[in-house]
């Protein structure tokens, strides 16, 4: 007789097949665990097992009490390691990058936001809300401030469109260089704006300060990637081992 662990890893092999040839979508509810068993022909608990196999592979999610759904797949999967615009990134997947701007204010920063700039309080910046797109579809939030100093003194806000690391390149010459992130899991009602922000309340938050080659602060941004959007991957090295060794991989920048 087959053990649990061999009919649950059958059950899930035969869920993923069914995945990715598209019988169950983003989104959709598998059959419940009760429906499963019977047309198996296995235990509940083995139904169970092989669910929480695929859910581990990051193929379902089950939502106790509801079902077990299909997830939606990233459109864009990045890593961490290099310094590069998401235009850039979306763009090296494949995809076509696109960015609304949701709105441009010059403005004195906040107590919170000084201290995390390391920046006077009486400091202005410019502040930017920017949809992230790929295939029109909107991936990412993303809320900036900019130093106004680094702008010329007639810089008109409705000049910068498209990416921010772009316009700094081509408009003003500052080159990114650097940039310290924190990452943080977010659930929030209240990220985003447009038709689609109240359908989304879990992100993955980049909090990023970024450099230029002088070191001089050029950029805050906290970027709000839509969970099951937008997905990361951070490759470790043991030591002594070199990064010739390590694939290829993207960052997120502006």
């Amino acid at each position: 007789m087959a053990s649990r662990s061999t009919l649950a890893s059958r059950v899930a092999q035969d869920l993923r097949s069914e995945i990715a040839a598209g019988e169950y979508g983003p989104g959709d509810r598998l059959p419940t665990e009760h429906a499963l068993s019977a047309r198996f022909e296995v235990s509940r608990p083995t139904v169970r097992a092989a669910l929480q196999e695929l859910e581990g592979l990051g193929l379902v999610r089950t939502r106790h009490g509801v079902g077990t759904f299909v997830v939606e797949q990233p459109a864009v999967t990045a890593g961490l390691e290099r310094l590069e615009s998401m235009t850039d990134a979306i763009r090296n997947q494949g995809r076509e990058p696109g960015m609304i701007y949701a709105g441009r204010l010059r403005r004195r920063v906040v107590p919170e936001e000084a201290s995390r700039m390391g920046v006077a309080v009486h400091t202005e910046v410019l502040e930017l809300r920017r949809s992230i797109l790929a295939d029109g579809e909107v991936v990412a939030y993303s809320y900036d401030l900019i130093p106004w100093s680094i702008f010329p003194s007639d810089f008109d806000p409705e000049e910068l469109t498209g990416s921010i690391f772009h316009f700094m390149r081509t408009r003003l010459g500052i080159e990114p260089a650097s940039a310290a992130a924190e990452v943080h899991a977010v659930h929030s009602e209240h990220v985003g704006w447009g038709p689609e922000a109240a359908a989304h309340t879990l992100f993955v938050l980049l909090n990023q300060l970024h450099h230029d080659t002088t070191g001089r602060l050029i950029a805050y941004s906290r970027t709000y990637f839509i969970e099951g959007r937008y997905s990361f991957v951070m490759y470790r090295r043991a030591p002594g081992v070199s990064n010739a060794t390590l694939p290829a991989a993207l960052a997120i920048g502006s």
